[in-house]
């Protein structure tokens, strides 16, 4: 059990594409956004505002007593978007277009409200790495999760204010 997840582009002869992992998503609110969701609406946001990511993830935030869900994502950039909230609209726009549950959960804002989209500075990832001591080689940053235990990690090592 390797944990990723394939697509097949073809079946004579079968032919597949890794699209992702099984333990990278968020369903925190029935949304079951996906690995490949997120680097396409990453994608999409990107080209419009004219950005470059170099690490990113993403997590739920939890509905609170007067507050609705949304999720959250810290991205570093290589080149800061044009506009951020252009940035953040595409970026939504994007996710409902190709996850119709995501898009449902989003009808109105009856369940998740518009992400929240942080900006955090150069090499906030490599340090949060570095300090978990898994830095280097296989070492991945984890790009979505269903918890906010990375997004709270993150904000710690660097300093931040968490949202």
């Amino acid at each position: 059990m390797i944990g990723d997840t394939i697509v097949f582009t073809g079946t004579d002869p079968y032919r597949f594409r890794i699209s992702g992992r099984t333990k990278h998503f968020i369903n925190a609110f029935g949304e079951e956004v996906i690995i490949e969701n997120a680097e396409k609406a990453l994608e999409a946001a990107c080209k419009s505002t004219g950005a470059i990511i170099s690490e990113y993830t993403a997590g739920p935030v939890y509905m609170g007593a007067s507050s609705k869900g949304t999720h959250e994502w810290i991205i570093e950039f290589e080149k800061e978007p044009s506009d951020l909230d252009k940035f953040t609209e595409v970026l939504d726009e994007t996710l409902k277009s190709v996850n119709s549950d995501y898009e449902a959960k989003r009808f109105r804002d009856i369940n998740l409200v518009r992400p929240l989209v942080r900006s955090v500075p150069y090499r906030t990832f490599s340090n949060w790495l570095k300090a978990k001591n898994k830095f280097g080689g296989q070492n991945k940053v984890p790009r979505l999760s269903n918890t906010r235990e990375f997004i709270e990690e993150i904000y710690s090592v660097a300093g931040i204010e968490s949202a």
